[in-house]
């Protein structure tokens, strides 16, 4: 055992974890619609880091066998996870039909659009990660990966692929103001909450279908 077998397993949980999350989803979206109105960036960030460190070390210590395990308690899940999504894409196609813009100067919206409190948008992203049963079957697919690296590397690969993590919501959050003078029009607004919305239905009705 050397430093390129650590390397290479932080290596390969660091593609496994970005590979699992960089994706069109609920959470992904929320993160970059905070990011581009400008709120809360830091907490949001911190929290959906911070809830994949969780889960990962969860599953690097074998907890998503024992989901795997219990398809009840995911069955359960996956019902209420997806009238969350139902709800928040109604709600995002509301707004859609009700676009506002930002003022590029503070990142605050105008035409009557409040901003969310701090409270709100993290009860939001912690619910859109942890009420999302598709996230315990990464966790089953991390720690099956973690496991096959052996004892010595499994951490290497968990600590990668929380390193993913970290970068990719960084990336997300952070970078989203570099759109700011395009979300400037409230037609963009219109088009980013009607493809959310489009998008949340589409997954809470994929989780009752069972997909």
């Amino acid at each position: 055992m050397n430093s390129i077998d650590f390397f290479h397993s932080a290596g390969l949980g660091l593609a496994t974890g970005l590979a699992l999350i960089v994706a069109i989803g609920a959470q992904n979206a929320f993160v970059l619609r905070q990011g581009i109105r400008g709120e809360h960036i830091v907490p949001i960030v911190a929290v959906c880091a911070l809830s994949d460190a969780v889960l990962i070390a969860a599953g690097v210590l074998g907890t998503g066998a024992l989901i795997t395990a219990a398809p009840a308690a995911v069955v359960i899940l996956r019902y209420v996870g997806a009238a969350f999504l139902v709800t928040y894409g109604l709600m995002a196609a509301r707004r859609a039909l009700r676009p506002q813009s930002l003022t590029t100067s503070e990142g605050a919206a105008k035409d009557g659009g409040a901003k969310r409190g701090l409270a709100a948008a993290v009860t939001t992203v912690l619910a859109l990660t942890w009420l999302n049963p598709h996230v315990y079957l990464d966790i089953a697919l991390l720690g099956s990966i973690a496991s096959a690296q052996g004892a010595q590397l499994q951490w290497w690969f968990g600590a990668g692929a929380m390193l993913g993590s970290i970068v990719w919501f960084s990336s997300l959050g952070f970078g989203a103001r570099f759109l700011r003078n395009f979300f400037a029009r409230p037609m963009s607004w219109r088009f980013l909450d009607g493809g959310i919305a489009v998008t949340m239905v589409a997954l809470g009705a994929g989780l009752v279908l069972g997909a």
